[in-house]
């Protein structure tokens, strides 16, 4: 599979500046849009313009995933300015997931060919090797952005006393490469981000940790919030390896505990566990997530035999 260098991880600024950016788009073609149109041959033009209007169509729900779809075409043809747009959609995560790895690897691909503006946005990178986009090495649609919509609103929500752990999630999750909206999906159920919370079992802290999980997580003090949260993430990590990226089976596990879920080869039918399942689903409805497989071993449930 094809692989290139490519960032890290970029500066907060930088991606907020691609938020501004991606967010002033006009109605119509600028004078440099159509120059640049121009030098593409014809069919990745065409591409690109019904790409540009759809992300500009207000009307159309899904215009930025589909102008990503048109994107992705126009980048198997090798045009520059398509994967850097492709790019812009996933660095803003507008009609596909976030994710400032496969931005970074479009805007290297397109700095290859000459593109200014990804090389702009490569000035001060560290590399490592990260795939390209799938949808850019074959013909399949891009995968969707997650409606998190019912989190947005409950995260709109909190007040400025709580909004200080948005930023700590966000950091955590990203060393760790967990969504951070699962993240939060969890911390929003477990504690509702009140970091002295704790249950009738001993759970602690904005990510509800049991004592021999803190302990497993090297987590001295689950009432710190830096510490509760390295912990938690690093166990739901670890739990989304052991479950090949099955988000439900992580969640459940999160909650009963991994032995639990596979004695009973599924999400267990006790209540609690499929209520709290349900909630952090409605929060967090993306099915699948990327995982390590050199964390652990898979669950006994993917074994055959």
């Amino acid at each position: 599979m094809l692989k290139i260098l490519l960032s890290t991880g970029f500066k907060r600024a930088l991606f907020a500046a691609l938020l501004i950016a991606a967010g002033s788009a006009r109605a119509e073609f600028s004078h440099q849009e159509l120059e640049t149109f121009d030098n593409e041959p014809p069919v990745v033009k065409d591409l690109l313009k019904r790409a540009v209007l759809l992300e500009r169509d207000e009307q159309n729900d899904e215009g930025d995933w589909q102008a990503a779809k048109l994107y992705c075409e126009a980048s198997r043809y090798g045009s520059a300015e398509a994967q850097f747009r492709l790019g812009m959609l996933y660095a803003v995560g507008r009609g596909v997931p976030a994710s400032r790895d496969l931005a970074a690897s479009l805007f290297a691909t397109a700095s290859m060919h000459g593109h200014y503006e990804s090389q702009k946005m490569l000035e001060t990178t560290e590399l490592t090797l990260v795939d390209l986009p799938p949808c850019v090495l074959s013909a399949v649609d891009p995968e969707k952005a997650v409606n998190t919509a019912e989190l947005d609103s409950y995260i709109a929500s909190l007040p400025k006393n709580k909004r200080w752990v948005l930023h700590l999630v966000d950091t955590i999750a990203a060393w760790y490469k967990v969504d951070p909206k699962l993240v939060l999906s969890i911390i929003s159920v477990e504690s509702d981000f009140a970091t002295s919370a704790k249950s009738n079992k001993q759970a602690q802290g904005l990510m509800q940790l049991i004592p021999d999980t803190a302990e497993r997580f090297n987590v001295k003090n689950a009432f710190n919030a830096s510490q509760n949260i390295k912990g938690g993430v690093a166990y739901l990590r670890w739990l989304l390896a052991y479950y090949q990226g099955d988000v439900s089976l992580a969640v459940a596990a999160y909650n009963a505990g991994e032995g639990t879920v596979n004695r009973y080869k599924g999400i267990p039918p006790f209540a609690e566990t499929r209520q709290y399942v349900q909630k952090v689903r409605a929060r967090y409805p993306l099915k699948r997530h990327p995982f390590d497989v050199k964390i652990t071993e898979p669950s006994p449930i993917f074994k055959r035999g």
